[in-house]
């Protein structure tokens, strides 16, 4: 997936569209739109996948990342990820 700008105050946020995919499609997306991108970059992921609102946060644990951000939508689950150092 190629993340797309969503306008927020302050600048782009990249954003992941998982929605329709399934574990571990969601992190695997998330994992290479965080690829190379500096710590302190936020980047948001949209997934439909139930799962998604644990791996997520168990994936930005691993690699040293923060969760900002979590919303739920319907069957849309919105969450924001600080990249850290790791």
């Amino acid at each position: 997936m190629t993340p797309e700008p969503d306008e927020v105050p302050g600048g782009p946020v990249p954003t992941v569209d998982a929605r329709g995919l399934r574990c571990p499609a969601p992190v695997i997306a998330l994992a290479r739109a965080a690829r190379g991108a500096p710590a302190g970059t936020e980047i948001t992921v949209l997934a439909t996948d139930p799962a998604a609102q644990h791996d997520v946060p168990a994936w930005a644990r691993m690699r040293g990342h923060v969760v900002v951000g979590s919303s739920q939508d319907g069957d849309v689950l919105r969450m924001t990820v600080r990249l850290g150092e790791g």
